[in-house]
C-alpha cells in the first residue's frame, strides 16, 4: 500500500489550485499537478482516486486556505467591540483584501464553480461548504453585535464576491480607492434600517 503523506497531499492539492487558476479545469490533469507540485510523475494518481476526487479536494482546500488565522480572528473580535458601521466596513475591506491576496485560490474556485454545473458530487461539496461559510458569517455577525441583520450579511456576501471577481479578473475597471469606497457604501446602505411604509 502506498504511504500517503499529508504534506505531500497538501502540496498536490495546492498544485491543483495553481493549475486550475492558470489553465482552467480543462488543464487540470494528474501530470500537470505532478509538475506543479514538483513531485515524480504518477504521484497524484497515487493520492486521488480520479479527477473528480482531485477537483473536490481542491475545492475544500481553497476554503481551508481562505479561513483567517487565529491572530486575525482575535484582532477582528477585539475590533468589533466598537460595533459601528465604520468598524464593520473596515472588517469587510480587510476581508476583500485577504481573499484577493489569494488570487489563484479565488480564480480556482471560480473554475470549480463552473465545473460544478457539470459534476454533481463537486456541486454537493461546494454547496455544503458555501452554506456552512455563509452560516458561520451570519452567526459571527449576530454574536458580534455589528449593525444589520442576517439579510444584510447575505447581501454583503453576494456584493463583495462580485467585487472580488471584478478585482481579480478586470482589475482596471475600478481603482483601489473606488473599491474601498464601494465596500464602505455597501456596508452603510445594507445596514441602515429603512423606514417602514406609512
Amino acid at each position: 500500500m502506498v504511504r500517503r503523506n499529508d504534506e505531500r497531499r497538501a502540496a498536490l492539492v495546492d498544485g491543483a489550485i495553481e493549475v486550475l487558476a492558470r489553465e482552467g479545469a480543462r488543464g487540470l490533469t494528474f501530470r500537470a499537478v505532478d509538475t506543479e507540485a514538483a513531485v515524480p510523475a504518477g504521484t497524484a494518481s497515487n493520492y486521488f482516486a480520479n479527477r473528480d476526487d482531485l477537483l473536490t479536494q481542491a475545492g475544500a482546500r481553497v476554503y481551508e486556505r481562505l479561513q483567517p488565522d487565529e491572530a486575525t480572528i482575535a484582532r477582528q473580535r477585539a475590533s468589533t467591540r466598537a460595533r459601528d458601521r465604520e468598524t464593520y466596513a473596515t472588517l469587510m475591506r480587510e476581508l476583500v483584501g485577504r481573499i484577493s491576496d489569494f488570487r489563484t485560490g479565488y480564480l480556482a474556485l471560480l473554475e470549480l464553480r463552473l465545473e460544478a454545473t457539470r459534476r454533481p458530487q463537486l456541486r454537493k461539496v461546494l454547496t455544503e461548504q458555501v452554506r456552512a461559510d455563509l452560516g458561520a458569517n451570519v452567526a459571527y455577525h449576530e454574536e458580534s453585535g455589528l449593525p444589520g441583520d442576517a439579510t444584510a450579511v447575505q447581501l454583503l456576501y453576494l456584493t463583495l464576491n462580485w467585487l472580488i471577481v471584478e478585482q481579480l479578473t478586470l482589475p482596471d475597471v475600478l481603482s483601489e480607492a473606488e473599491r474601498e469606497r464601494l465596500v464602505t457604501a455597501a456596508v452603510e446602505r445594507l445596514t441602515t434600517s429603512l423606514p417602514h411604509p406609512g
